[in-house]
């Protein structure tokens, strides 16, 4: 399906767009639009509102008063008492409605996507089960890494407004991580078909040519998007991933450091540099970036964990176990922390701390080779040569990379000679 919507589509040959767009992640739906229905015209056969009363000339300060009290203003049996009444009521019970979407918003700026959430479950159904705020649901299930809810937030907004492309951008990162190669596909077929012209349709397109593991069409794709719209600041941080992909790393920071030009709150960017650093064994500077995107969101359990992996890097295991394990309260099923931290314990020589973190990340993880050959290494450690040769062989059978399928066979053949040097991971 993906080859047939490449076939379709050319990003050299669309014509420029020039329409305002969204910044990416953040959509640009008024949410207070959808309020009257969409119509901005007053209705012919509707009768006129009461005007406040008003001064004549001809009448003085005698004709002013003749309704009102004392003091101009209308009493409490004048008609305007009635109007300036029911403009209250009408006021407040539009502040009651406004007021669980703003609070969502103002939670969700501040990531908290919890207290998001339980502001939005408050609006009535009428209003809860409109495409804006379906897709900001999906977005805060998104930002907590939950990405089965998020996918099932994103498909009823579709289904409830299929014609909107605000926030597809994320359903399709969404289905990325989810592996939902066919669902990823459809839905880039369905952006096409839409508008052609739209960022979110090419950030759609990138994300499903990314997942299957092309890359350089994914950057065309993403590239495409910042024609369409320059200030498309997730755009922006999924080139940044493309060329992390390919390894061209200066490129990356490239198009890392223009997202935070245009979004200095973009933490995705800012967690993209330290990635950067950290896989130049700059961890220095790996730790700056991942801290500063940390006091944006500091409710992410990612990147505790990777900040984790840079102290422990630094060889500060101490600090690296309590950012992991502050990692894993935040997301008990992240099976990279729980990798991490099974590293840090089995470097300070705690193997039985360490086997028994790898035994419970085998129920979160349990086709992952390489859990299954840090296993082997702590059998190995311990003595059980059978055990770790099990351990060893199960890692072989999951199929792993050609370059991870050597270093297990070079563990299997030393499997009876005393090693006390450190073994590489895979």
């Amino acid at each position: 399906a993906a080859a047939a919507v490449a076939e379709d589509v050319d990003p050299t040959t669309s014509p420029p767009h020039h329409r305002a767009r969204g910044r990416g992640v953040r959509s640009t739906h008024n949410p207070r639009g959808s309020l009257d229905g969409g119509s901005r015209h007053a209705d012919q056969s509707r009768p006129p509102l009461p005007l406040p009363p008003t001064s004549s000339s001809g009448h003085g300060a005698s004709g002013m008063n003749a309704g009102n009290g004392s003091n101009g203003y209308p009493h409490a049996g004048h008609a305007g008492y009635v109007g300036c009444g029911r403009f209250a009521e009408g006021a407040a019970a539009t502040a009651a409605l406004l007021r669980p979407l703003a609070d969502g918003l103002r939670t969700f700026s501040m990531f908290r996507c919890d207290d998001a959430l339980a502001h939005l479950r408050e609006l009535p159904r009428s209003q809860y089960v409109t495409g804006y705020v379906l897709c900001l649901v999906g977005r805060a299930y998104a930002e907590m890494v939950n990405y089965p809810e998020a996918q099932r937030a994103f498909e009823w907004a579709r289904t409830v407004c299929p014609h909107g492309l605000d926030g597809m951008e994320v359903y399709s990162t969404v289905l990325w991580h989810l592996k939902k190669e066919v669902e990823l596909s459809y839905l880039a077929q369905e952006c096409v078909q839409l508008d052609r012209l739209a960022p979110q349709t090419w950030c759609v397109l990138g994300n499903c040519f990314s997942l299957q593991k092309e890359h350089e069409t994914a950057l065309r794709f993403f590239q495409r998007a910042l024609q369409l719209d320059p200030r498309c600041t997730y755009a922006h941080t999924l080139c940044g991933h493309e060329f992390f992909a390919n390894e061209d790393f200066e490129k990356a920071m490239g198009c890392y450091r223009n997202a935070l030009r245009l979004a200095g709150r973009h933490y995705n960017a800012w967690y993209g540099l330290g990635t950067v650093y950290y896989r130049q064994e700059k961890y220095e500077l790996s730790e700056y970036h991942f801290r500063h995107a940390l006091s944006i969101n500091s409710r992410s359990s990612v990147l505790f964990c990777y900040l984790g992996m840079a102290q422990h890097a630094l060889r500060r295991n101490a600090d690296a176990l309590t950012l992991l394990q502050h990692a894993i309260d935040l997301d008990k099923r992240n099976p990279l922390a729980k990798y991490e931290k099974a590293s840090v314990l089995l470097s300070e020589d705690r193997l039985e701390d360490a086997l028994e973190e790898l035994e419970r990340l085998k129920e979160v993880a349990p086709r992952e080779a390489s859990v299954f050959f840090l296993i082997g290494r702590i059998h190995k450690k311990l003595g059980a040569a059978d055990a770790a040769m099990v351990a060893f062989s199960t890692a072989l059978d999951l199929k792993p990379a050609s370059a991870d399928v050597n270093l297990i066979k070079s563990a299997i053949e030393k499997l009876h000679v005393p090693d006390d040097s450190e073994e590489e991971d895979l």
